[in-house]
């Protein structure tokens, strides 16, 4: 591989979940640390959209499924096109056919795994066997992959890239979006960033709340996002004015400023806490569940508190906590840019292309 390798990137799922962050953030800190960085996307999707403007190169085409010729003939052309040192790929209906191609025109490739997803037979001899770099998001799924059967010298790790530039503390958004929702200066304000189901313990989140609310009456609720149970949160939140159930919000990134805590309760597991991460780059103290990923998100008991899973009387008590003790919450805000700063995307960058360059 040349020093300034030219990398293929196909993912084209047309979501804008964090398997879909996780490659715009990363294609693009790629080609500013000097790769040639080409990517096959969706072309109405979320990450060709991101992409617009940057000096990541767009090409386009669709799998709809692993066999998708449609797809394959769209991967071929942008090979031509290309002529990439390496491809990478994201998404697992894509595993397959990177996999035979890449073969097939002797071009090494990286995969990404970022779900903790059952593995189908296939694809678990496909990551066990075939000739690829694997690489998983968080320690904790590169345990679950292992623990699936996929050898451990096959599985690598590297730390979900943040573009630090795009997160940091707003005092100015902080005052008028508060002002906005009706807060006094002494109001505490809990965030909860995401799906709105409940393996993310929202339910949780909002009897917490509730419990601390009754406590300290400063106590305020955030909820930014959408999902699979939001007529039943809402409902659940009606007529509770504490509550500020806003929706999904874009971009996100000023709210973060305006809570003084983000919580992330999640009673299923995580591969990893992103929200996490981008609150403390905001310099947002955080509440996380010790389930999953969630731990590796933060650094535990400096810019924020680790708690059990799906215990409310815990929940409860750690908020009341931090509204209580001005100093703490100083101290774990003040905390968290520093520890967000390991996973700088250019940082994050350049270990990729070091590794591969291994």
């Amino acid at each position: 591989m040349t020093a300034a390798p030219r990398l293929l990137w196909v993912g084209t799922n047309p979501g804008g979940g964090g398997t879909e962050t996780h490659m715009i953030t990363l294609s693009r800190a790629l080609a500013e640390q000097g790769a040639t960085v080409h990517v096959l996307v969706h072309p109405q999707g979320r990450i060709a959209q991101a992409l617009a403007n940057t000096p990541v190169a767009r090409h386009y085409g669709v799998f709809r499924n692993s066999a998708d010729l449609g797809g394959v003939r769209a991967l071929r052309r942008a090979i031509r096109s290309v002529r990439p040192d390496w491809m990478i790929g994201s998404f697992s209906k894509e595993y397959w056919p990177l996999a035979l191609i890449s073969r097939n025109e002797g071009l090494p490739l990286a995969l990404f795994r970022h779900m903790d997803l059952r593995l189908k037979l296939s694809t678990r001899w496909l990551l066990s066997h075939a000739p690829l770099r694997l690489f998983a998001i968080s320690d904790y799924l590169r345990e679950r992959l292992i623990l699936q059967g996929v050898p451990r010298g096959r599985v690598e790790v590297l730390a979900n890239p943040l573009r630090l530039a795009d997160f940091q503390s707003d005092p100015a958004e902080r005052v008028t979006r508060r002002r906005a929702l009706g807060l006094a200066d002494a109001d505490f304000l809990v965030g909860f960033v995401g799906a709105w189901h409940r393996g993310k313990g929202v339910f949780l989140l909002a009897d917490a709340l509730d419990a601390a609310h009754a406590a300290d009456p400063r106590v305020h609720g955030l909820w930014l996002g959408g999902g699979g149970h939001e007529a039943e949160l809402r409902a659940r939140l009606r007529d509770r004015p504490w509550h500020h159930p806003l929706g999904w919000q874009d971009p996100v990134t000023p709210w973060y400023s305006v809570m003084d805590i983000l919580a992330l309760p999640s009673i299923e597991p995580d591969t990893f806490g992103r929200v996490c991460l981008e609150a403390q780059a905001c310099a947002t103290p955080v509440l996380g569940a010790a389930i999953g990923g969630i731990p590796e998100s933060f650094a535990v008991d400096r810019s924020g508190f680790l708690l059990p899973a799906g215990e409310r009387a815990d929940w409860r008590d750690a908020i009341l906590r931090l509204v209580a003790d001005v100093p703490l919450h100083a101290r774990l805000a003040a905390a968290g840019p520093d520890y967000a700063q390991h996973f700088d995307a250019d940082v994050i960058a350049r270990d990729f292309l070091a590794t591969l360059a291994r």
